[in-house]
């Protein structure tokens, strides 16, 4: 199956989340996308049959800077080969900041839905206030995710 992994990350702890699904992803012998600077072009191309994203946030529960553009080139064109198509969330966020806690990874959620994407597993939520390894926390529900996208 080809994953398309996008990402938004403001000081890199997102970034590497998701260079580490990419490597869990591939080793379950799927096909991987992930270029934390890819355009909705790049990922037409890729012709993509499952999604990934991965976002911390910023601001006021925004999402990240490097991952915006992406965000408002898919909303615009909302593509409809990809209706249907089996997806996740991995929000990074600090449950201090309250009701914008991991609001970007909310933002990718709700893309998702308008774009008519099959949630596979409910959002994972990482709490900076309570990891220091992000990239561990998050193996088990990856291994949970690449096992219902074989499903």
């Amino acid at each position: 199956m080809k994953v398309a992994i996008v990402s938004g990350s403001v000081y890199g702890s997102a970034e590497e989340v998701a260079r580490h699904a990419q490597q869990i992803i591939k080793d379950a012998g799927h096909d991987v996308l992930f270029n934390p600077r890819a355009s909705l072009a790049d990922l037409q191309a890729f012709a993509p049959e499952a999604f990934l994203a991965v976002t911390s946030t910023t601001g006021l529960g925004e999402l990240p800077d490097n991952l915006q553009p992406l965000y408002s080139q898919i909303r615009d064109v909302l593509p409809a080969a990809w209706r249907g198509l089996p997806g996740g969330v991995i929000a990074l966020g600090d449950a201090s900041y309250g009701d914008t806690f991991c609001g970007g990874g909310e933002q990718m959620r709700e893309l998702f839905m308008e774009l008519g994407l099959r949630e596979v597993l409910e959002m994972l939520r990482l709490d900076a206030s309570e990891t220091v390894n992000p990239e561990g926390d998050a193996e088990p529900w990856l291994a949970d995710f690449v096992s219902k996208l074989g499903a």
